[in-house]
């Protein structure tokens, strides 16, 4: 990078409400820690939304000079909270319908996670630590929550104590949430009656006959709570206290805010300076609900095997249409949406590729510094990856006028833009070309059917010149004859 286009980052924090500078603890070091998977199913399209997002700003980060430690947890243990405050063993569930151990559910669906990270080009963070190696870490921390006061064993199951926490901290300052709000929302729950007060949230579950997956702890046999395993994971990778906790916006509560609250239990610190917070995905205008019919997994809609869609979409294609939209914005998916991206990732390709090989002149009709400013500026303003795509944009509107000879660059300034628009696409967007895997090696090739065509032409034998043209369209490749050359693609 280069070190003048460095400038502060900005990044909206969901705890102030507000866009703050961004200042590391550790100087350049960076922690971060983001919500992995349950591994009770397939990651669905929303999950991998979620995920993409914070793969672009680990991209942005890296980018920018920062080490960066990445912490994404796998989530193989615990009882999941719902919508309603349900505890629920998904993980056992899932094993029980079946009919397998949940080692096995738990294999089987990481292994799917992890492809879908390759397939859809993420990085892989610096450590992915699950939860059930990390039992130990979280019977500690109970413990240290309930020597400060802020929880309690009933029956062999251990309850963080909100009433008590309330009297030394805010419990809802994440989420906005009063606690005699939280009330009217609460239904009859089992063991809801071992609670003290209805907010209380388990830290430790007594094991049930059913229960296919128990741990021993000073309490008896029984499983952590799911928020307890990401604050003992976090923490003890990143500190007590870390630059960014990251997650989906349906985590903000009750996961994160008990997060909060846990950590300020255990250490009397919360977790994290930075709290990011990605949107929710639609689909064709609507939430998506398998009830609803417009659900679909990730490797539907590369696979061509999903009923909403005509035609399978590049990964690639369905990453650039997610670089549209902000992170923090809603993004609607639908079929028009996924052509138009379609096409501006071609436009964009194309861009790129002409760049390599235009001609240049002795100055620059237009300020270089200026335009590549701009792709930083968007990314320092809270990873605006919109922004930056229309910055890229404008920036391809240009290399079009030089190849019409509308507008000069120089060969330094060439360098230096082709330079940087890779980094940013490549790198940072996280955007991998067809030309990166066989176009190479196709060139000479290429060159040569093309010289061939070109003499075919000037010979006026238009039925050679068509029949090249036509057998490279049958094979997947196309011609364009511009005014002064020709490409393909």
């Amino acid at each position: 990078m280069n070190n003048s286009n460095k400038k502060q980052l900005f990044i909206f924090n969901t705890l102030s409400g507000n866009k703050e500078a961004f200042v590391p603890i550790h100087n350049d070091m960076v922690g971060m820690y983001v919500c992995g998977p349950t591994l009770y199913s397939e990651p669905h399209m929303g999950n991998m939304r979620t995920f993409i997002n914070f793969d672009l700003i680990y991209r942005f980060l890296l980018h920018s000079g920062y080490q960066v430690k990445y912490v994404r947890n796998i989530t193989d243990a615990g009882h999941i909270t719902n919508s309603a405050g349900e505890q629920e063993d998904s993980i056992g569930k899932a094993a029980r319908m079946e009919q397998v151990q949940p080692l096995e559910i738990v294999y089987k669906y990481n292994l799917k996670f992890q492809e879908l990270n390759q397939t859809y080009n993420l990085l892989p963070p610096s450590i992915e630590p699950t939860a059930t190696g990390h039992i130990q870490e979280q019977i500690e921390i109970i413990e240290k929550i309930i020597e400060n006061g802020f929880a309690y064993v009933k029956n062999g199951s251990v309850y963080f104590d909100v009433k008590s926490y309330m009297q030394s901290y805010k419990y809802g300052e994440l989420s906005g949430r009063k606690v005699d709000e939280l009330e009217n929302e609460t239904r009859a729950l089992n063991a809801q009656e071992e609670k003290r007060f209805f907010a209380d949230f388990a830290l430790w579950k007594k094991a049930q006959d059913n229960d296919m997956q128990r741990w021993r702890s000073p309490w008896g046999d029984g499983n952590p709570g799911w928020h307890i395993e990401c604050t003992a994971m976090s923490t003890k990778y990143l500190g007590e206290t870390f630059d960014i906790h990251g997650g989906g916006l349906d985590l903000k509560f009750p996961h994160h805010e008990d997060e909060i609250a846990q950590s300020c239990g255990a250490t009397g610190k919360s977790p994290a300076n930075f709290w990011m917070h990605a949107n929710m995905l639609n689909v064709n205008g609507k939430k998506m609900s398998k009830s609803l019919g417009n659900f679909f997994l990730p490797k539907e809609i590369v696979e061509g095997t999903s009923e909403l869609f005509s035609k399978a979409y590049s990964p690639q294609v369905i990453r650039f249409f997610m670089m549209q939209s902000h992170y923090r914005s809603t993004l609607d998916l639908t079929e028009d949406a996924l052509n138009a991206a379609e096409k501006g990732f071609e436009r964009l390709t194309e861009a790129i590729s002409l760049l390599e090989s235009i001609h240049v002149g002795d100055t620059s009709s237009f300020s270089i510094p200026l335009c590549i400013q701009g792709f930083y500026d968007a990314m320092n303003d809270d990873f605006n990856a919109p922004i930056l795509v229309a910055n890229l944009f404008d920036a391809v509107k240009k290399i079009n006028l030089i190849k019409d000879n509308k507008e000069t660059i120089n060969a330094g300034d060439k360098d230096f833009l082709l330079s940087e628009m890779k980094c940013f696409v490549h790198d940072v967007l996280g955007l991998q070309f067809s030309s990166d895997s066989g176009d190479d090696r196709l060139s000479p090739v290429m060159d040569l059917v093309l010289e061939l065509r070109q003499k075919a032409r000037t010979n006026k034998d238009w039925d050679t010149s068509d029949l090249i043209r036509d057998g490279l369209k049958n094979a997947g490749i196309e011609v364009k004859d511009g005014k002064e050359s020709t490409s393909w693609k």
